[in-house]
């Protein structure tokens, strides 16, 4: 199960920009959302670069499934 329902409707990086952050509003307040917050934005800083359609839907869906197994910890 994805941690929120729009899960498979993310087709580009920048759907997954703001599904991660809603994801994070779901998280307790304070240091933890602070640093899933931050991770997100450095991730995504990571691979502003990248071009290949095939490797951004690698990423998009590993996204998802980290975002999942951190909403189910």
């Amino acid at each position: 199960m994805s941690p929120l329902p729009e899960a498979e409707l993310v087709r580009s990086s920048v759907q997954l920009y703001r599904y991660l952050l809603r994801c994070c509003r779901r998280l307790p307040a304070g240091p933890i959302q602070q640093y899933y917050r931050h991770a997100i934005r450095q991730s995504f800083k990571v691979h502003a670069d990248e071009d290949d359609p095939e490797r951004i839907q690698q990423i998009i869906k590993r996204a998802i499934e980290d975002a999942d197994w951190v909403m189910n910890k």
